[in-house]
């Protein structure tokens, strides 16, 4: 009888290597924050009116399959998209790629017009936000998905519960043509995160009052697990898929699945140590399930999934994946991105990265603030979107960055003036579609 091999690190590396291919599409990830119409309170998975019957009305009237988990509903799939719960109910649409921003702005909007008659008939809006605006993490349970259970006792940082169950964000997906030009892509990302999640900071308010900061969503994820959050690496380093995958491979694990069931690890050892256990036989499904565990700002998949963004409307969600295509898939850009940023080092975007979730735009870099960054780094969007006409994507974010400020510099404005402080007014504020409606 022929003896398994034990997973290797080059059954690990092909999972990256497989990834190269010469497309140039743009994925999309959208989080939203459920919220029912009437009392603003955060929409539960199991009442009448809930999530989970949500989706069963909505699976019935547009012919979706279930996704489920200990025959429990947790998500809806038709063809290449889904429609899936994170841990607080957040609703999360995630497509297939496309070549074009237009192609991924008319395929959400497509799916939000199916979905809205069956939101509406449930009494559900779905927030553009990045973290609840009134119910928190103490009102909020998790749904019946087993990891999250788990999860939520592992991870240790102070604000975990408010990342797993109030928070909402976007994550944009690029391609990579070799392993050196994901390298290239990869470094570039993790420079740009901080100064996005600062354009786009649009989380100020949670439980009805004024936090103190413009993005208390990227607060929560800096507060969550140092172990697997953050940057991977120094960012200047030379780097590589091994040199990924080793950071992963010494990250603590949570837990695997066996024969149906899930068990608990609780980090008692990391992932190169699991694979020289005796007691488990590691597969490369382990290793997926591990990578998948691990939310660093810019993950490496078979793609390139940049995730540190507020959720945000009013199609300013499809400025953040024009900014990404613009300055990635174009090497002049990519050249004036590094020429920008020659003189910051890692720790100057590591002190940018904690400082951002309460200052946004107003942080500092050294001697600059963001916002003058964020400025040429949008006009380097702009000029390389100008030859395919997705300039016109940049919009929405060109008006508030050009002036200094992100959508929570409104919000905040209006919070203290007009609104109120009342939340309803900030929830219909949230809620509404038409492009920079102020």
């Amino acid at each position: 009888m022929q003896t398994k091999e034990r997973l290797g690190k080059q059954d690990i590396l092909r999972l990256f290597t497989q990834g190269c291919k010469k497309e140039k599409n743009i994925g999309m990830e959208y989080e939203r924050l459920p919220i029912f119409s009437v009392t603003s309170k955060a929409v539960d998975y199991s009442s009448e009116f809930g999530v989970c019957n949500f989706l069963r009305a909505f699976a019935r009237e547009e012919n979706w399959d279930y996704i489920t988990d200990d025959y429990n509903i947790i998500g809806l799939k038709q063809e290449h998209d889904t429609i899936t719960l994170e841990p607080g109910c957040q609703v999360e649409l995630s497509i297939k790629p496309e070549q074009t921003v237009q192609k991924v702005k008319e395929h959400i909007e497509n799916l939000d017009k199916m979905m809205k008659p069956v939101l509406d008939k449930f009494g559900i809006s779905l927030l553009s936000y990045g973290v609840s605006p009134l119910s928190t993490n103490k009102n909020i349970n998790l749904i019946p998905k087993r990891r999250y259970a788990i999860m939520a006792k592992y991870l240790w940082g102070i604000l975990s519960d408010v990342m797993m169950r109030e928070t909402a964000g976007i994550q944009c997906c690029i391609d990579f043509e070799s392993e050196e030009d994901a390298m290239q892509k990869f470094k570039i990302a993790n420079k740009l995160t901080p100064f996005i999640t600062a354009m786009f900071a649009n989380s100020p308010i949670r439980g009805g009052v004024e936090t103190g900061y413009k993005s208390f969503r990227a607060l929560s994820w800096l507060n969550t697990d140092n172990d697997r959050c953050g940057f991977v690496g120094q960012i200047d380093e030379k780097f590589s898929f091994e040199e990924y995958i080793d950071y992963v491979l010494e990250t603590p694990m949570i837990f695997i699945n066996r024969d149906n069931k899930t068990i608990p690890i609780n980090g008692k050892m990391n992932f190169k140590e699991f694979m020289n256990s005796k007691d488990f036989d590691a597969e490369i499904e382990d290793f997926e399930l591990h990578a998948n565990l691990y939310f660093p700002e810019v993950r490496l998949r078979n793609f390139i999934e940049i995730r540190n963004q507020d959720c945000v409307g009013k199609d300013l969600q499809y400025s953040i994946l024009a900014i990404y295509k613009g300055i990635l898939y174009n090497k002049n850009a990519i050249s004036e991105i590094e020429e920008l940023f020659k003189t910051f080092e890692y720790r100057d975007f590591s002190e940018l990265r904690y400082n951002v979730p309460k200052s946004a735009l107003n942080a500092k870099i050294q001697n600059y603030y963001a916002k003058d960054i964020a400025k040429e780094i949008l006009c380097i969007a702009e000029k390389s979107l100008i030859e395919s006409g997705e300039e016109k994507f940049l919009e929405p974010v060109k008006e508030l960055t050009l002036s200094g400020i992100c959508p929570a510099d409104i919000i905040i404005r209006n919070w203290n003036g007009i609104w109120n402080k009342d939340i309803k007014k900030l929830v219909k504020y949230v809620s509404e579609n038409p492009c920079c409606a102020r």
